[in-house]
């Protein structure tokens, strides 16, 4: 069913289609009642084959033919569920959901970017200054902003200083007026 799904015409997630391509793998394995695969999968999953898997028992299968096949299928069932349960087990130790959305949330951001992504240049040297130069430059002006604001304490400091002096120099005179006074 594609009851929940998103619309058709919307291009769907990096985890969407890992999942579609996991459940594709499992469906070409030739379950409880289904032919063999064909083609390139049979190269891939040669356990899967019932021909295989009966001439490896070629006597019992003579034998019991019925049985064979009874324990081919649920063979065949319990490789599924241990393969979906493997893939479960990377997919929640490696975060795979929460990486494979962040990555189309990066190429979705990507598509609007008008100016083409960095590449290098094939120049280490001028590579490390397209990418060294912004930072210094960036830095020098934070470096500037500080200086400029320190210089602008110190002026205050020095303001303060020159008046603390100033009133000093009054005092002094006044407390000579005063000795003047008493004398």
């Amino acid at each position: 069913g594609d009851g929940g799904g998103p619309p058709a015409s919307a291009t769907p997630g990096r985890a969407q289609v890992f999942a579609v391509v996991v459940d594709t793998f499992l469906e070409k394995l030739p379950g409880p009642g289904r032919a063999p695969p064909r083609g390139d999968l049979t190269l891939l999953l040669p356990l899967c084959s019932y021909q295989r898997f009966a001439n490896c028992y070629r006597c019992f299968y003579k034998l019991q033919p019925e049985m064979t096949r009874s324990i081919y299928d649920q063979f065949v069932s319990q490789l599924q569920t241990s393969v979906k349960e493997e893939i479960q087990e990377v997919k929640d130790e490696g975060n795979l959901e929460m990486l494979f959305n962040s990555l189309d949330k990066i190429v979705e951001e990507a598509k609007n970017q008008e100016e083409p992504a960095w590449r290098p240049s094939g120049i280490p040297e001028e590579d490390v200054r397209s990418t060294m130069v912004p930072y210094l430059l960036k830095h020098r002006s934070y470096l500037r902003k500080i200086l400029k604001e320190k210089e602008e304490e110190n002026r205050k400091v020095a303001e303060f200083v020159l008046a603390g002096r100033d009133k000093i120099a009054e005092l002094q005179q006044l407390i000579e007026a005063h000795k003047h006074t008493w004398q």
